[in-house]
């Protein structure tokens, strides 16, 4: 697999359009700091890394609760990768996006970490657009 978070991202968007719960996938921190960033604006409900195996063979999993605001209506509405492995997408300080006039996010993997468009741009740093959500 060439992109990691497109795979996550791909995973979540067709866990809502068919109504699962939750989705469970391979781990790695970049993945699972995504998924807290969702935690923490209200797009998911609760993220948490799944261990199974012996402790010869571990294997780590992340486990995403999906949030509905409703029994039909996902708190998701749309989540799309920005940067890719083909195309990178880098921003300055000074053109961070703004996604849906502010009512999305965008989260950006700057020298800081991973961080929303509206962190980064009080912090005053720039980076990578990794996706965004609304």
């Amino acid at each position: 697999m060439t992109d990691p978070i497109a795979d996550m991202l791909t995973r979540i968007r067709n866990a809502l359009a068919v109504r699962k719960t939750e989705v469970v996938l391979p781990y790695s921190k970049l993945k699972f700091n995504v998924a807290e960033i969702l935690r923490t604006e209200g797009f998911v409900r609760k993220v948490e890394k799944i261990a199974k195996g012996t402790a010869d063979n571990r294997i780590d999993q992340l486990r995403i609760v999906l949030k509905y605001l409703g029994p039909k209506e996902p708190a998701i509405a749309a989540i799309k990768r920005i940067s890719k492995p083909g195309q990178r997408v880098y921003v300055t300080k000074d053109n961070i996006p703004v996604v849906l006039n502010n009512l999305g996010i965008a989260i950006i993997s700057t020298s800081s970490g991973l961080m929303t468009n509206r962190q980064a741009r009080k912090r005053g740093v720039g980076g990578e657009v990794i996706c965004e959500v609304y």
